[in-house]
């Protein structure tokens, strides 16, 4: 699953954990100030930022923002991203941009339980054909476009830009990198995560927030008998490969 879909970490608070770390010692430090940030280095992250957050101190996460660009998910994928409010999205228009009718499976995203199915996939395919060439038909017939995609389905194929700080990714994290989270937008979680693991400015703070499932955060699952069996250690050990030292290659 999540075949189609790319994750691409595309820009970031200069200098992240700097900035954070900065930021948190204006509570407690009688000597801080403005020009201390260009003094900031990887040593004093490494003595503060692990401390002030291991004692629940969040907020200043928020001082860090990073910017995803993300291809190739559903609009049902995206419908539930924008539901985390405290975010910046900006989406691929089906006002201005024509859809591709060529082929149905680049154009729409058909979930692998329906692919195991082979009668049933034929038939999604025959519909999503059918509402491709049906809004093809449309907009060259002088249906402006903006009316046409009224016949499209969920499942079309849409692009996205996301800007979210750190407090809300983790949040994020913590309700969509979950085994019981919707498929897709989970596989849109956990590339999310992985495009943070392969940035050695940003990968430290992957364990020092526990940026991940609840399971990880709260050191339980939170979801208890809902949950599939095995899934606490499945998900546990994915993330401590993404939290370790070692760039992921």
């Amino acid at each position: 699953m999540g075949d189609g879909i790319k994750v691409t970490l595309v820009n970031y608070t200069k200098k992240p954990l700097e900035t954070v770390t900065w930021a948190a010692l204006i509570s407690y430090w009688d000597e801080w100030e403005t020009e201390a940030f260009g003094r900031m280095g990887e040593d004093d992250v490494r003595m503060h930022l692990p401390r002030v957050l291991g004692y629940g101190h969040e907020s200043i996460l928020e001082h860090a923002v990073l910017t995803f660009a993300i291809e190739g998910c559903s609009r049902v994928c995206s419908h539930q991203l924008v539901r985390h409010r405290l975010a910046s999205y900006t989406q691929q228009s089906q006002r201005y941009i024509v859809l591709n009718p060529e082929d149905v499976e680049e154009t729409f995203v058909i979930p692998e339980s329906v692919k195991k199915r082979s009668e049933i996939y034929e038939k999604w395919k025959e519909l999503m054909r059918n509402a491709i060439e049906l809004y093809e038909e449309s907009y060259k017939a002088g249906v402006h476009q903006e009316d046409a995609r009224f016949i499209l389905p969920q499942a079309v194929r849409t692009k996205l830009v996301v800007t979210m700080n750190l407090r809300e990714l983790k949040h994020f994290f913590g309700l969509r990198a979950c085994e019981r989270a919707q498929w897709e937008i989970r596989e849109v979680a956990w590339k999310m995560l992985e495009e943070i693991a392969k940035n050695e400015e940003l990968r430290p703070v992957i364990k020092w927030a526990k940026l991940g499932p609840r399971c990880v955060q709260l050191g339980y699952c939170p979801e208890g008998e809902l949950m599939p069996p095995g899934c606490w250690k499945r998900t546990r050990e994915r993330w401590r490969a993404l939290a370790g030292s070692k760039p992921m290659v």
